[in-house]
């Protein structure tokens, strides 16, 4: 069979309609929400298409020539086709956070994401298109000609650009201005641009050269007592979802037999763990934060280190972010290291042998990390064992959209309770140690998760774009008895005071009594209200 001759340009032509009508369905439905189909409206929505495969025209035409076409739109049509699959199945966002959550996965998270769905997307959107242009022959024209025929396509393409926009200037003054967050939503150009900011980013930074932070920083003299710390990271926790911080559900049988202290009004860094964890230890807040500034400097636990407290970090999650690159780092998602794999490894594998590394360290203070798989979705119902399916029936799937709401919010619900009783067993092991020690344990998720409203699910969405579902955290205290530092009653009078992850930096620093020039007591959750 004989392979079709067709133009370059035409061929650019129909790929840019291709673009538009077939990948950028998610984009067109937030349009409408905006813009309601109307008679005043369909001429501006089609104009916006028109717009819209004008620009995928120009882009191409920079690349794509006789030469170099196939080599351009193949791989294209294959990202592109999953990039649509992802945006049309959760509505979500192809930003740089996203694009630094793909490149930090790891293996099980992926198997997660995998479905009958995208693999139907990546064969009828990405290989098919990308065989049917394969087959393509173009006519080999000379220079001049070649030239020519490029002209006579970007010229009127152009000023179809420009009539466009000036024939709906008032739209497009006011689409520009107070929508400028759909911009996002354009496939392929959204990804393309996130991926080039990450990219940039990877150059600015410098992991394996940070810069020292806070070198005045010692235990206080005043601190006689031991100190044992256990941080606990949750993951994909929404705020709502805790019976303690009022939840109709009992989702915290355990936790509300402890003296904890809840806080009810605390905000995440990012919504995607690749932003807020590292943001979470760094000394920048939110507003000066990114990742090449935050992996530039040391963090928090570098300081602890450097000031003698022995560090440790475990972690069920796939990594530590870059942050614990410096400190004693051990994984547990595989059974070679954690005890307690059924489907998946699990959050209490981590205390395994935590009793012994307490042990071995025969003196000074001890901060131990341990990050949860936690509410990792989509496939909520892997992240806790069948003894807490309490809540039915629930979503066993990783196509949430094929799910009831009833059944996404059951599977959801099942992982904070096993949370419940994770952190519930982290209270056990602190108690345990709580007459050689001063002990607490500090809990708080790096950010929340939209299970279906308005249509959106999972997180990641750009901060200003996301809903407060993906922003609005757990943050939940307990001391051990014989912590004489912390004023518990003061606490429970701050706990409806605004904080975010921005707070945790200085928290830390207080609870280990680390006397240092870059700590701000105002800053300080637990030590502000004394």
């Amino acid at each position: 069979m004989k392979s079709s001759i067709i133009s370059v340009e035409k061929t650019i032509v129909l790929t840019a309609v291709f673009f538009t009508t077939v990948y950028n369905l998610t984009f067109f439905s937030n349009v409408l929400r905006d813009y309601p189909l109307s008679l005043e409206n369909a001429a501006f929505l089609f104009s916006l298409a028109l717009l819209l495969t004008g620009v995928f025209i120009m882009l191409l035409s920079l690349v794509c020539y006789r030469n170099t076409l196939k080599l351009v739109t193949t791989p294209l049509f294959l990202i592109t086709a999953l990039a649509a699959y992802f945006m049309d199945s959760y509505n979500v966002i192809i930003d740089v956070g996203m694009i630094r959550n793909m490149v930090m996965t790891d293996t099980n998270e992926v198997m997660d994401l995998l479905t009958v769905k995208m693999f139907g997307y990546f064969l009828l959107l990405g290989i098919a298109p990308a065989l049917l242009v394969g087959r393509l022959s173009f006519a080999n024209l000379s220079l001049k000609s070649a030239v020519i025929a490029r002209l006579k396509l970007v010229i009127p393409v152009l000023a179809i650009i420009v009539a466009t926009i000036f024939a709906f200037s008032s739209h497009y003054a006011s689409f520009i201005r107070e929508h400028k967050p759909l911009r996002y939503y354009t496939n392929p150009t959204g990804y393309i641009y996130a991926v080039s900011k990450y990219v940039n980013g990877l150059f600015e930074s410098e992991r394996e050269s940070a810069k020292p932070i806070a070198e005045d920083a010692r235990i206080s003299a005043a601190d006689t007592e031991r100190e044992l710390i256990i941080f606990v990271l949750g993951e994909t926790a929404r705020y709502d979802r805790f019976s303690v911080n009022g939840y109709g559900r009992e989702t915290n049988p355990l936790l509300k037999r402890e003296n904890i202290v809840s806080f009810n009004n605390v905000w995440s860094c990012g919504t995607s763990t690749a932003d807020s964890v590292p943001c979470i230890f760094s000394v920048y807040g939110r507003e000066d934060f990114s990742d090449a500034k935050a992996q530039s400097v040391e963090n928090v636990l570098d300081i602890l280190q450097n000031a003698g407290v022995s560090v440790l970090w475990r972690d069920n999650n796939s990594s530590s972010k870059g942050v614990a690159i410096r400190v004693p780092y051990e994984s547990f998602k595989s059974a070679d290291t954690n005890p307690v794999c059924d489907s998946e490894c699990r959050d209490e594998g981590m205390l395994d042998g935590l009793q012994a590394f307490i042990d071995k360290h025969a003196a000074g203070d001890i901060f131990i990390v341990l990050h949860q798989m936690g509410n990792h979705g989509p496939a909520y119902y892997k992240r806790y064992p069948p003894a807490f399916e309490k809540f039915k029936p629930t979503c066993k799937t990783n196509q949430l959209e094929d799910c009831s709401k009833e059944e996404i919010d059951n599977a959801y619900d099942n992982a904070i309770l096993y949370t419940d009783f994770f952190l519930a067993k982290v209270i056990e092991l602190l108690k345990a140690n709580s007459k050689k020690f001063e002990t607490a344990m500090f809990y708080i998720s790096d950010h929340g998760e939209s299970l279906g409203e308005g249509g959106v699910y999972l997180h990641g969405l750009p901060y200003l774009l996301s809903p407060e579902t993906q922003r609005h955290v757990p943050a939940i205290l307990w001391f051990g008895e014989n912590n004489n530092d912390v004023n518990i009653s003061a606490l429970r009078q701050i706990i409806g005071n605004k904080y975010s992850h921005d707070n945790l930096f200085h928290s830390i620093l207080g609870l280990l009594e680390i006397e240092t020039g870059v700590y701000r007591k105002e800053m300080d959750i637990v030590h502000a209200a004394e």
